[in-house]
């Protein structure tokens, strides 16, 4: 089993969705987070004052599935987040070593 950890763009959380609902992924955990990677935030004006934004809004995305749906879910995150800009985001894959579903005690790939 696998989870997968992606951080997007909050515009393309629609997209997003769509793309993992497409390919068969049936529960999402949606967090709207802030950070910044490479494009280390960015300046605004307000009220005629500059100040610099360091953590930008994101939104993360965590899909816990079975190995073989690893590839599809991938590939359906990058083509419907991608902007080709900067900040588009990353995407981090791990190991489950089990999954208990609370309500029946059932136990990894059941309890996905």
């Amino acid at each position: 089993m696998k989870l997968v950890v992606a951080i997007i763009k909050p515009f393309k959380l629609d997209d997003v969705r769509e793309a993992l609902a497409e390919v068969g992924v049936q529960g999402v955990t949606v967090t709207e987070v802030k950070g910044f990677g490479r494009q280390k935030g960015h300046t605004e004006l307000y009220r005629g004052a500059e100040y610099v934004v360091d953590f930008l809004p994101k939104i993360k995305l965590e899909v816990a599935m079975a190995d073989d749906q690893l590839d599809r879910v991938l590939e359906a995150i990058q083509a419907s987040a991608r902007t080709g800009k900067i900040g588009d985001g990353k995407i981090f894959v791990s190991t489950l070593e089990q999954v208990i579903r609370i309500r029946t005690g059932e136990l990894d790939l059941d309890a996905l």
